[in-house]
């Protein structure tokens, strides 16, 4: 879901309205206009539970209603309600901010542990760990080829939040179009390799982080390099 469309409900969240009706939990969808209906209210919780935004189902729901049906006489003005929005913004701001300072300071420690916890770990200049689990053979790509993978994409709770496997397809990326962490580490690889890295913050989503990865969060990826398509091979 976008931006604009997540601002606009969270409009609708802070709305409520004298209405209390009870809501009906739906169990089977009949047709596209529920189907949907429901496919914009999963991936709107989903967002608001990423967004730390703490719901009252009855205001929202009510409040929801209100705003599609324009039946009720409003319990907020405009002014009353853009005030309301704009103190759920800050809060949302200062969550992720705390979210984003301990994400750097746990993902510090990992790596400063991960380093010498196993001798097979390398570090690059950069900040780089990774780990050899199997080798390649032949010449290593540029940042400028594209590669063919696999790969799975962990945080330090060992949630997956990208897999290629999961997909049952493997992926093809240019290397100057990925984080820097995998720019840098399939630079080191050669075709039929696999490798495990272990990136800092600042060589993966950084302070932003996307949609599954939480700010400043460490990242684990087991890689491997399936092809290189030839072209500025090294």
């Amino acid at each position: 879901m976008n931006n604009k469309l997540l601002i606009a409900f969270f409009y609708l969240l802070i709305i409520s309205c004298d209405n209390k009706d009870a809501i009906k939990p739906v169990t089977d969808l009949k047709d596209g206009s529920d189907s949907s209906s429901y496919a914009l209210g999963a991936d709107l919780g989903e967002n608001l539970k990423k967004q730390y935004v703490e719901l009252d189902y009855d205001a929202f729901l009510t409040g929801l209603r209100f705003g599609y049906d324009k039946g009720n006489v409003p319990l907020l003005t405009k002014e009353e309600r853009k005030d309301a929005f704009q103190k759920l913004q800050a809060s949302i701001r200062n969550k992720q901010q705390e979210q984003s300072k301990g994400n750097l300071k746990l993902a510090e420690e990992f790596l400063e542990k991960n380093k010498i916890s196993d001798p097979d770990i390398k570090e690059t200049p950069t900040g780089l760990q990774y780990r050899v689990i199997r080798e390649g053979s032949g010449g290593s790509p540029t940042s400028m080829d594209q590669v063919q993978v696999h790969y799975e994409g962990r945080l330090l709770d060992d949630t997956i939040f990208d897999s290629s496997y999961e997909k049952d397809e493997p992926a093809v990326f240019r290397l100057n179009r990925v984080i820097k962490g995998w720019t840098e580490g399939l630079q080191l690889m050669t075709a039929g390799a696999e490798f495990e890295f272990f990136i800092h913050p600042k060589l993966g989503y950084g302070q932003r982080g996307n949609q599954n990865v939480p700010p400043n969060s460490a990242l684990i990826f087991k890689v491997e390099l399936l092809k290189i398509f030839e072209k500025n091979m090294k």
